[in-house]
């Protein structure tokens, strides 16, 4: 049973985890000038949602601040992900657990292959470590997905898992960290504030994906942990080059999250030129051309790479 678990604080998690447009915050960068290169990892999605093949560089447009930067190369990413499961387990979710793992055990098959890596943390009554990182899915499913249930009486802890979580990702200094929550609209316990967990969210370096099941009931959105946890599900996932999904019924986790699971797999790696300067700007963009294709994306933060300068 999942209560029997000993419980364990994120932060100790040696892992993780027309045009449209992705509002991408940067990580604090070393003191001195920046480099001439930096990197992001971009996912370049159809109108259906599906990764498109053969991107190159002419199909891209990034910006810093609003002034185009030159991009030189786009490659498909090989650096191994480091994912972070947050997974709701509340008395919220006691509706949905069999779907649940059914998904997540696709999610996980799909994904833990090669390199790969993914923990399982859950949410219910406090965040808990179910599955350190690894990249055996067998340990993953055993271990974590057919454990899961959920805790009568329990309130979720969204915003204390994400906190954790980039604290975790921060120590390790992840080289390619994704957070991905799947959840309910249950009762959310959490304190910290909004600006908080987005603070930290674009520090880490990570992409943050929210999937949110809402067929059931409606959260009072008068509670100001309501309110924090709908701001980063909006902003955290955008500010981050995620996304957020609503799901209106527990039959859409399993395609929803195999549909995450292709996209996480084809991502690409893109390196762009820049002048140097001793101030790094507020916001960087990435922009698919085609205005039938979305692009999304996080700039690889310096201390995680070493671009030639």
């Amino acid at each position: 049973m999942l209560s029997r678990l000993r419980p364990l604080r994120v932060a100790s998690l040696v892992a993780v985890a027309g045009t449209a447009l992705a509002s991408l915050a940067l990580a604090p960068s070393p003191a001195g000038a920046q480099g001439r290169q930096r990197a992001m990892y971009v996912n370049v999605l159809d109108k259906d949602g599906k990764p498109v093949p053969d991107v190159k560089p002419e199909d891209l447009s990034v910006r810093e601040d609003g002034a185009v930067r030159e991009v030189l190369t786009v490659a498909p990413a090989t650096e191994p992900l480091q994912i972070t499961l947050l997974i709701d387990n509340s008395a919220a979710a006691s509706r949905i657990v069999s779907q649940l793992r059914d998904a997540l055990k696709q999610f996980v098959t799909k994904v833990a292959t090669g390199d790969h890596e993914i923990s399982i943390v859950t949410l219910g009554d406090r965040p808990t470590l179910v599955v350190d990182v690894t990249t055996d899915p067998h340990k993953l499913i055993k271990n974590g997905v057919e454990r899961l249930f959920s805790q009568p009486g329990s309130g979720m802890y969204l915003l204390d898992a994400l906190l954790d979580t980039t604290k975790g990702i921060r120590k390790r200094e992840s080289t390619h960290p994704v957070i991905v929550s799947v959840t309910t609209e249950g009762v959310e316990f959490s304190n910290d504030h909004y600006e908080r967990v987005l603070e930290a969210l674009r520090d880490s370096g990570a992409m943050y994906y929210a999937l949110v099941l809402t067929d059931g009931p409606d959260p009072d959105q008068r509670r100001e942990e309501t309110r924090n946890r709908n701001i980063v599900f909006d902003r955290g996932t955008n500010e981050t080059g995620g996304s957020r999904e609503i799901l209106l019924s527990e039959m859409s986790l399993e395609p929803a999250l195999t549909k995450l699971a292709n996209e996480l797999l084809h991502q690409y790696k893109v390196t762009y030129g820049r002048p140097e300067t001793m101030i790094p700007p507020r916001k960087v963009t990435v922009e698919a051309k085609a205005a039938n294709l979305t692009a999304r994306g996080v700039v690889v933060p310096e201390r995680r790479s070493n671009p030639s300068r």
